[in-house]
């Protein structure tokens, strides 16, 4: 018996996420992950919800313009104010999504805080902001779009922990960091499990010395130091992270859920 090529058994779609509805977080700077996200998946036909604590009228206009700018078309986005921190704020945001957009299908996670201090030096109060940020507000935003997924039995998420969680920090980030972000890949884990029977996938990225914000408190010494250890001698672009992201939104990935993906450079082989 002749096999035939999977393009004769499957009509592929080149815009990866046409008309699919993408909240993202923490994409309010064009230096970010989170931007560099949503930059992608709108060139792959993606309808946008960007969330940001520091969102308003201004940022809003400046991400739509720059995203239309460098895809070359127009697209549909919303951007609004959100703390994820509060749960009655993420309830809040993804509500106005649907009634937006009519539903939601997917969420990334790239909103997150990192500090450097030693384990000894870390005060109740930073230690609080850390999880509050990167765990708690992970699992808040996440509890919110559940909601909706669950009803429509259908829906992705995406989580950025950090390379720190696998290691235990080491490059930047301190213990408390390590911690959220370990947090982070054990909370997705869970999610992956409950609501597989539902059809909702749920991974995480761990990525390390993504070409951010982040890097800026190193000096060129360091990186050089850092860079050094990479095996792929140079530091990651948010596009790298954000194919990542987009892969395990499309139904590219639709048999993987639970899994650990790592963006790193091959600094961490495991």
């Amino acid at each position: 018996m002749k096999n035939k090529g999977l393009g004769e058994n499957k009509k592929y779609n080149l815009l990866q996420l046409e008309n699919k509805v993408c909240v993202i977080t923490g994409a309010a700077s064009i230096r970010s992950i989170g931007y560099g996200t949503a930059e992608l998946f709108a060139a792959h036909g993606a309808k946008l919800v960007i969330l940001d604590l520091v969102m308003n009228d201004e940022i809003a206009n400046d991400l739509t313009h720059h995203i239309e700018k460098q895809i070359g078309k127009k697209t549909e986005i919303l951007c609004l104010q959100c703390d994820i921190r509060n749960t009655s704020d993420c309830d809040k945001v993804i509500a106005m999504a649907v009634a937006h957009f009519g539903t939601i299908d997917c969420l990334v996670n790239c909103a997150g805080i990192v500090k450097s201090e030693g384990m000894l030096s870390i005060t109740d109060e930073e230690y609080d902001l850390i999880m509050d940020v990167n765990l708690k507000g992970t699992f808040n935003i996440c509890k919110s779009a559940l909601k909706v997924f669950a009803e429509k039995q259908a829906g992705v998420i995406v989580n950025l922990s950090s390379l720190a969680a696998q290691r235990g920090g080491g490059l930047v980030g301190g213990s408390h960091y390590a911690a959220s972000k370990g947090g982070v890949i054990s909370l997705t884990k869970a999610i992956a499990r409950e609501f597989a029977p539902m059809n909702i996938r749920a991974n995480a990225i761990c990525p390390a010395m993504i070409e951010t914000s982040m890097l800026d408190g190193l000096s060129e010494e360091q990186l050089n130091d850092v860079i050094s250890g990479i095996p792929l001698k140079r530091v990651g672009k948010t596009v790298e992270l954000a194919g990542a992201c987009l892969f395990l939104a499309s139904d590219l990935s639709g048999f993987i859920t639970g899994a650990t993906i790592d963006v790193n450079g091959g600094i961490h082989i495991h």
